[in-house]
């Protein structure tokens, strides 16, 4: 990769780690379409989809971690919630993986656009279920968690933007559903990455240094960035208007996806 595309990775990097943290849903909305840019400006063109969302995980591994960490000083991380729901989610993550090894990159890149349309939509609508019920049982938090697991693998995303607004549904105040979701995205990452590293190892025409669908150089640039700005968000979290944040970050993701779709329509 030149100069200028790290660069780029690594001014994205500070916007995904501090949004890891401060918003709970993840940096791969916003990482997987910079790789996806990055990938295609340094000439690949082979399963550049796959492997922007197997990279997006495997950093989120290390944000994640850190993000947690974080929150879980605040005294915010509902443990016990993270127990029951992280076996389905992993579960679900990894079917996802395996599956997608199958599919071709347009058919999940148009399922990626799709599920950012949706995302930015409900931000600017500010539509979240009103708390009504309590948390359900263990066949009902698994097919919950295995669905978002599967959702995630599919978007390279932690799953905040999805187990964020099902915790409120069922009366977990809104802090400490951000940070329970963060705590369950580091399961989900961990298990997405080993996924697309297994459902992509082997596969010919990969460009060097990638691990299956794990491209290690754009790992090691966004890891050494996001992990020291997921805390800050973290932190930034209990201070700031986060309601606010989140439709200017819609308006980002309109505009990624936007991209995207013209390069699909007009590809």
């Amino acid at each position: 990769m030149t100069w200028t595309m790290l660069l780029a990775l690594a001014g994205m990097g500070v916007v995904a780690g501090i949004l890891a943290g401060l918003l709970g849903v993840g940096g791969g909305l916003i990482l997987v379409p910079v790789l996806v840019w990055v990938m295609e400006g340094s000439g690949m063109t082979q399963d550049v989809q796959h492997l922007a969302l197997g990279t997006s995980l495997a950093v989120m591994v290390f944000t994640s971690f850190a993000s947690v960490r974080a929150h879980h000083q605040h005294g915010a991380v509902d443990w016990a919630i993270v127990r029951r729901f992280a076996p389905p989610i992993v579960l679900g993550t990894l079917l996802g993986t395996q599956v997608a090894g199958w599919l071709p990159s347009r058919e999940l890149r148009w399922f990626f656009v799709l599920y950012a349309y949706v995302i930015a939509a409900q931000m600017l609508l500010d539509a979240k279920p009103k708390g009504g019920r309590a948390l359900p049982g263990v066949l009902g938090l698994s097919g919950v968690g295995g669905l978002i697991g599967l959702i995630s693998s599919f978007v390279g995303i932690g799953g905040g933007s999805m187990s964020v607004p099902f915790m409120t549904w069922c009366n977990v105040p809104m802090q400490r559903a951000i940070a329970t979701s963060a705590a369950l995205g580091w399961p989900i990452a961990l298990s997405g990455a080993l996924g697309y590293m297994l459902s992509g190892w082997g596969r010919a025409g990969l460009p060097a240094y990638s691990a299956g669908f794990v491209y290690l150089p754009a790992v090691a640039t966004l890891c050494l960035i996001t992990m020291r700005t997921a805390p800050i968000g973290a932190r930034l979290a209990h201070r700031l208007p986060v309601a606010k944040l989140k439709k200017a970050f819609a308006g980002v993701m309109i505009l990624t996806a936007t991209q995207l779709l013209w390069k699909l329509l007009h590809g």
